[in-house]
């Protein structure tokens, strides 16, 4: 060590040849830690909050989410308890559970909702006070989905929905868009189970296609097949709720894959990080269209390609919506 310090003195003092002094210097640099050089960049911490009856989709959206992040971000897991610790780092919540359990801990620590309806999270941003949230619905528009319906059987003029009296609500604000469209809607409304299969049959009777919206009241497993099977058996087709329906024979539903929800998720927490607040909850722009080409064929419906479709329910939209600007 001291033979290394006299060399340093010696370079300042000038008693030492040029070449010789650049290379004492070159490894005296070489000698200092890695850690003089380079630091890792602080990064920020966001949780995500799934649930425990779907580990593998917590883990899926968690990779989907990390990666559109970037390094600039550490996505975490949430864990019960830490609001009472923590209540200003953001956290990510799958689904209406994971979302109502961070928020019984903790009203003011900002949350992101994913993989939520409208009509649930509109029960919380109601509240007086409710600041710090955040939300991509999942569950398409119901104007998009009569779009759909209309794009796939252009002759139809009338929509039929049907809803518990709970449930009415829901379909309130599409019976306005309609008319913008060529459309005209009607909600029937099942008071019980029993009269269930005589309100779909009335419901047919009068419109060209039934639209189905995220009601498990009417649309759950206990009662699909029998809708669907009424249904056909009177040459109806059902668009909607989702498309996991349509794999059980709804015609088609439009759906946003989670690689978009990601990326708008991504683009949301990089606004938040800079203005520390949260855009309104919002619907994605981009979205596909499943469609169930057996039931197509067996009902003698012609379609295009799926993209033909969705280009054709964007346009409509689009130009329903710069009318309304005009």
């Amino acid at each position: 060590m001291r033979a290394k310090i006299e060399s340093i003195n010696a370079l300042y003092t000038g008693r030492m040849p040029v070449s010789t002094a650049f290379c004492l210097f070159f490894l005296c640099v070489l000698a200092l830690p890695q850690s003089a050089f380079s630091q890792t960049p602080p990064t920020t911490a966001v949780y995500i909050a799934g649930t425990e009856s779907n580990v593998a989709l917590t883990q899926h959206m968690s990779g989907l989410i990390q990666n559109e992040l970037g390094e600039e971000f550490s996505l975490r897991p949430f864990k019960p308890g830490q609001t009472s610790q923590d209540d200003n780092s953001l956290v990510i919540t799958l689904g209406p559970d994971a979302f109502a359990l961070v928020r019984q801990e903790s009203r003011s620590v900002p949350v992101l909702a994913l993989l939520v309806d409208e009509q649930f999270i509109k029960g919380y941003t109601d509240r007086p006070g409710e600041q710090r949230l955040g939300a991509i619905f999942y569950a398409p528009p119901l104007i998009r989905q009569a779009v759909a319906g209309k794009v796939i059987l252009p002759h139809a003029t009338r929509v039929s929905m049907l809803a518990t009296p709970d449930s009415v609500e829901i379909y309130e604000q599409l019976t306005e868009q309609l008319p913008a469209f060529g459309m005209e809607g009607q909600v029937f409304v099942v008071t019980n189970n029993d009269n269930l299969i005589s309100t779909l049959i009335r419901a047919l009777e009068y419109g060209d296609f039934l639209l189905a919206a995220p009601d498990n009241g009417i649309y759950n497993p206990r009662t699909i097949k029998h809708i669907l099977l009424t249904t056909y058996r009177r040459n109806r087709i059902v668009i909607g709720p989702s498309q996991a329906y349509v794999k059980a024979g709804a015609l088609a539903s439009t759906y946003v894959p989670l690689t978009l929800v990601a990326e708008l998720a991504a683009d949301v927490i990089n606004e938040y990080q800079v203005s520390n607040q949260f855009p309104p909850p919002i619907y994605p722009d981009n979205f596909k269209l499943e469609i169930n080409e057996q039931v197509a064929r067996s009902l003698n419906i012609p379609l295009p390609s799926r993209q033909e479709l969705v280009d054709v329910i964007k346009e409509r939209l689009s130009a329903s919506m710069e009318g309304d600007h005009d």
